[in-house]
């Protein structure tokens, strides 16, 4: 199987960013492109009705910080060589993880884990967990030992 889309799933965390090298060593071995996906739920939402112009200015802070985000990630990526690109979703974070997967025609998903176990995974449920669960494609996790 070649992989020639490696859609990488960060959330702006040093966790999240563990995956980036495995990503960048199956890139040069398949010289695949690197799709970088940020996917947020909109916290503004409960704002929306109460107080419009807050909510407004939480999403536009927000779109700006993802933008400039990505933008860095995505230049180390270059400057080192890699092709990538990157995209910013709103929504459900699994299901929107497989439906861009699903749109792009990425090969393989590649994102960290969390490593929530007990009560917090019951409570927070596992994104990895669904994503694994449900993609028609291979998933690669990585579980960092530090961060």
């Amino acid at each position: 199987m070649a992989y020639k889309k490696i859609l990488v799933c960060l959330d702006g965390s040093a966790l999240a960013e563990t995956a980036l090298p495995h990503a960048q060593t199956l890139a040069c071995a398949e010289e695949a492109e690197i799709l970088l996906l940020r996917v947020s739920s909109n916290p503004a939402a409960e704002f929306s009705f109460s107080d419009p112009e807050t909510a407004h200015r939480i999403v536009e802070e927000m779109e700006a910080e993802t933008l400039a985000y990505l933008q860095s990630a995505r230049g180390k990526l270059q400057k080192a060589g890699f092709r990538t690109s990157f995209l910013i979703h709103q929504g459900a974070i699994a299901e929107t993880i497989l439906r861009v997967a699903a749109e792009c025609q990425a090969d393989v998903i590649l994102m960290s884990t969390h490593g929530r176990s007990g009560v917090k995974r019951w409570l927070l449920g596992s994104v990895a967990d669904r994503v694994v669960t449900h993609s028609d494609i291979p998933v690669m996790l990585i579980r960092p030992r530090s961060v």
